[in-house]
């Protein structure tokens, strides 16, 4: 996905702390999508990535169990050490931060999340 990812921001001419973010935030979502979003295991994900002049547009759909994170994920713990704190939880809040807008539906069967960020 990251190589797809490179490949179209190269020919979007996207700068690459852009490249940077939609790797980092796809990276993110799709190994939350695998790792919780299925009973089985496995959930069918679809991501589409557009561009503009202006923006990159992301949509990531899945077939897993209805999960919006941007109201049923928990705050990350973002302060004390590093070495105090629990792992996991981080990778929505990253989301949230690197993103310019972020919103979800959950659509026949289907979490929808839908996220964009300025090209430059």
């Amino acid at each position: 996905m990251a190589s797809a990812v490179d490949e179209f921001g190269e020919q979007q001419d996207w700068s690459p702390e852009v490249v940077f973010k939609v790797n980092l935030v796809l990276e993110e979502l799709v190994i939350n999508v695998m790792t919780h979003g299925s009973h089985e295991g496995l959930a069918e994900i679809e991501v589409t990535v557009t561009s503009s002049e202006d923006l990159v547009s992301i949509r990531l759909s899945d077939n897993g169990i209805a999960f919006d994170p941007l109201t049923d994920a928990p705050d990350p713990e973002v302060t004390g050490s590093v070495e105090d704190r629990h792992v996991g939880g981080l990778g929505v809040h990253l989301v949230r931060t690197m993103m310019d807008n972020v919103s979800y539906q959950r659509e026949s069967g289907r979490n929808l999340l839908t996220m964009t960020t300025q090209r430059n």
